[in-house]
């Protein structure tokens, strides 16, 4: 196949693009060249931003591509310029919305791609359902090859799965579990949550790719593993080989507290994160057929925990969420002791 992606250098992407590129497919990648240790070797890249419609409507003018595939559309006006730079230069289009657009709060712990897209917690999600419906109506209406995609929380050797995190990823959690540091957990803990590695979503994506039964279809990929976010972090610091020393917040209190301190719990936690993650994945399977999720989050991190440890670039600080941690830690123990006086 000839692929161009847009983006093809995050998180999910970057599994996608090696794959392909070891199959042989033909790869180009259309992003503005900022992470360019990401880019498979074979692949082929065009520099340009996607948002300058006029610049890369010229740079692919004599282009056609069996797949063209958007990692970075976020809203409807991203995939209405999306349209018009693609329909009839390619026999399908892949986007990636978000399983989180799901309604919320769960009416039903186990979704599907019939769950309702409702979600009034997180712009972003709402976004991205917005979106769909734009796609839906360029398939109805102008016969685009739309497929779309709704991954949930997906990892890998450079985003690990933790209840909540500063604005520089997830290394001063991990930083503060390796130091024995209390750790902040939303609610109980006990919350389950769907993870997926990112080689594993990879053998997913490119099994819709040039599918004919994925055009016109909304599809959910995710693996099977399931695990409460409490296991999780015991799973991450028994990795980094001390014990987890954990402290759980009432999610409440970190919505009322969010915009002093300039975070989205509300989006993150409400939105997502603190409801149950479940996941009928039949659909999947049978445009897929054999697929199924073959490592473990246990297994991944195996990789992923030395990568970060040996990595400088990844362990950027975050002193204000050191400190924010400090403080809800030190104002539980307070409430406790003053509840026990």
């Amino acid at each position: 196949m000839k692929v161009l992606f847009i983006g093809g250098t995050g998180n999910i992407s970057t599994a996608i693009s090696r794959q392909l590129v070891d199959e042989g497919h033909e790869l180009y990648l259309l992003n503005r060249g900022n992470r360019s240790k990401n880019v498979p070797s074979g692949a082929h890249v065009l520099i340009g931003d996607i948002h300058d419609e006029i610049a890369i409507a010229k740079l692919i003018e004599n282009q056609t591509y069996d797949v063209v595939a958007d990692f970075i559309a976020f809203t409807p006006e991203d995939v209405e310029r999306d349209f018009r730079l693609f329909n009839g230069k390619t026999s399908q289009y892949i986007v990636l919305s978000s399983a989180s657009a799901y309604q919320k709060p769960v009416a039903n712990p186990f979704a599907n791609e019939s769950t309702p897209l409702s979600n009034p917690y997180w712009q972003y999600s709402r976004d991205k359902a917005a979106s769909e419906v734009v796609l839906n109506a360029h398939y109805q209406n102008d016969g685009f090859p739309i497929t779309i995609v709704r991954p949930s929380h997906t990892y890998g050797d450079e985003a690990i799965p933790l209840g909540i995190h500063g604005k520089n990823g997830p290394w001063q959690v991990l930083k503060r579990i390796q130091e024995g540091k209390p750790v902040l957990i939303p609610g109980d803990g006990t919350t389950y949550w769907t993870v997926t590695y990112n080689a594993d979503f990879a053998r997913a994506y490119i099994g819709l790719m040039g599918n004919p039964h994925a055009i016109g279809q909304a599809v959910q990929i995710m693996g099977e593993e399931r695990l409460t976010w409490n296991q999780i972090h015991e799973i991450i610091a028994a990795k980094l080989g001390v014990k987890l020393n954990p402290v759980h917040v009432p999610t409440d209190l970190l919505i009322k507290v969010e915009e002093k301190y300039g975070y989205n719990f509300t989006g993150e936690l409400l939105g997502d994160k603190a409801n149950t993650a479940l996941f009928d994945t039949s659909k999947l399977k049978a445009l897929v057929p054999g697929f199924v999720g073959t490592v473990r989050l246990d297994q991944a991190l195996d990789k992923i925990i030395p990568h970060f440890l040996s990595s400088p670039e990844l362990q950027r600080e975050d002193p204000d969420f050191d400190a924010f941690t400090d403080r809800v830690v030190a104002a539980l123990e307070a409430a406790e002791k003053l509840l026990l006086a």
